[in-house]
C-alpha cells in the first residue's frame, strides 16, 4: 500500500476531452482505491472555451501552479472556432517546452479482441514502444518566409538538434529497453530511426550519439533504420521492434501509423515525460468536436493513458490492474469497434465495463 498521496492536475480540454477524461478518472479512482493508493485531483480550465472567453491560452500563473503537481492528466485540445495552432502552441507545446518534457512515449500494442489492418498479425507481433524526442527538431524553431504571397516567396523551417537533447532521449530509450526486457524475459533491443543518409548533419549527430550511448549498454541489441524503411517495417514486420527512438518530427508521424496498426487512435495512449519531474499524459486522439457531448467517443485511450501515468509514478500495480481490466473488457466482444459511434456501447458504458473488471 502506497503512503504517498499523488496530486494530479486534470485538464479535460476541448471536444470529447471531458468525456474521455471522465471515464479515465472513473477507472483510475477505482483502481487506486483497490490498491490503497491515494490521488487528489485538481481541475484546470484550459482550452478553446477559455481562450474565446478571455483570450488566454496558458497563463504564466497557471503554468507555475502546474509545476507543483506529480502529473498532469490531459484530455484533448482543438476548438472549431479557434484558428489551428493557437491552442496547440499556446497550451500543449508551451507545456512541453516550459516543463522540458523531452520524452514523448507512445506504446504500440495490439490487444486481444482488437482488429489490426495487418493480415495475419496477432498481439504477439505488435508490442513495442516509440520514444520520440519531444523538445527539438522543427518544433523548436520558428520558421521565416521572405516575399510572402508572391511567386518569389522563400520559406525556411529549420530543425534544431543538440548533443545534450539527443543524448538524454537516447539514454532514456536504452534504459527503457533494459527494463522491458527484464519484465518480459527477452533480450533488449533499441532501433534508431532517422534519415542520416540525406540529413547528414543533424541526423549524423543522432547516429554518433546513438553509437556512444550504446557502449554503456553492451547487453542491448541495436539497429538503425532510415525512416522510410521503418515505415514499411511497421506494416510488414512490426514484431522486429521493441523500443524505437527517433526525432520529434519522424516520431510524430510514425506513432500515428503505430496507432493505426494497433487498431486505431481510440486505444492509443501517450506520455510527455521528464523523469523525476511533473509529466503530462494524454490520449493520442484529438478533440473530435463533431461528436463532442454525444457520449460516442472511445475512452480506452484515455483509460490506458491513466495506466501509463501511474506506471510512470511508480504505481505498477495500479497500472497493471487498469491494463488487465481493459484487456478483459475487450475480450468480452461487447466493444464491437473502436470507432466513435460504432462501439456498440456509449462512452460511459465502456468506462463502466472496464471498471467492472478491476
Amino acid at each position: 500500500m502506497s503512503e504517498h498521496c499523488y496530486r494530479i492536475a486534470v485538464v479535460p480540454g476541448d471536444g470529447i476531452g471531458p468525456e474521455v477524461v471522465r471515464e479515465g478518472l472513473k477507472v483510475l479512482e477505482a483502481a487506486c482505491r483497490l490498491e490503497g493508493v491515494k490521488c487528489d485531483t485538481v481541475f484546470f480550465d484550459l482550452g478553446g472555451e477559455r481562450y474565446l472567453r478571455t483570450g488566454e491560452t496558458l497563463p504564466d500563473g497557471v503554468l507555475e501552479e502546474l509545476r507543483s503537481f506529480d502529473a498532469i492528466y490531459f484530455g484533448a485540445i482543438g476548438h472549431p472556432e479557434v484558428p489551428p495552432g493557437v491552442l496547440e502552441r499556446g497550451i500543449l507545446l508551451k507545456l512541453r517546452f516550459a516543463l522540458d518534457l523531452f520524452v514523448n512515449l507512445r506504446p504500440v500494442k495490439l490487444y486481444p479482441g482488437v482488429e489490426t489492418p495487418l493480415k495475419g498479425k496477432t498481439p504477439a507481433d505488435i508490442d513495442f514502444v516509440v520514444v520520440r524526442e519531444n523538445t527539438e527538431d522543427v518544433y523548436a524553431v520558428e520558421g521565416v518566409s521572405f516575399r510572402e504571397g508572391t511567386r518569389e516567396e522563400v520559406a525556411l523551417q529549420p530543425a534544431l538538434y543538440t548533443c545534450r537533447g539527443t543524448e538524454r532521449v537516447i539514454r532514456y530509450a536504452f534504459e527503457l529497453a533494459r527494463k522491458r526486457a527484464a519484465e518480459r524475459g527477452k533480450p533488449a533491443k533499441v532501433t534508431l530511426v532517422d534519415k542520416a543518409n540525406v540529413m547528414t548533419v543533424g541526423h549524423g549527430l543522432w547516429r554518433r550519439v546513438f553509437a556512444e550511448v550504446s557502449q554503456d549498454f553492451p547487453e542491448v541489441v541495436t539497429e538503425a533504420l532510415y525512416v522510410d524503411a521503418a515505415a514499411m517495417e511497421f506494416v510488414l514486420h512490426p514484431e522486429r521492434f521493441q523500443v524505437i527512438v527517433t526525432t520529434n518530427l519522424f516520431g510524430d508521424i510514425l506513432t500515428d501509423l503505430g496507432a493505426a496498426i494497433q487498431g486505431g487512435i481510440g486505444i492509443a495512449p501517450s506520455g510527455n515525460i521528464h523523469p523525476g519531474k511533473v509529466s503530462l499524459f494524454e490520449p493520442v486522439h484529438g478533440s473530435a468536436p463533431t461528436i463532442a457531448g454525444q457520449n460516442l467517443a472511445c475512452p480506452l485511450a484515455a483509460i490506458l493513458t491513466a495506466a501509463l501515468m501511474m506506471e510512470h509514478l511508480g504505481e505498477t500495480k495500479v497500472a497493471q490492474r487498469i491494463e488487465t481490466a481493459v484487456t478483459h473488457a475487450l475480450e468480452t466482444g461487447k466493444i464491437r469497434s473502436l470507432e466513435a459511434g460504432k462501439m456498440g456501447l456509449t462512452t460511459s458504458e465502456v468506462g463502466d465495463l472496464v471498471a467492472s473488471f478491476l
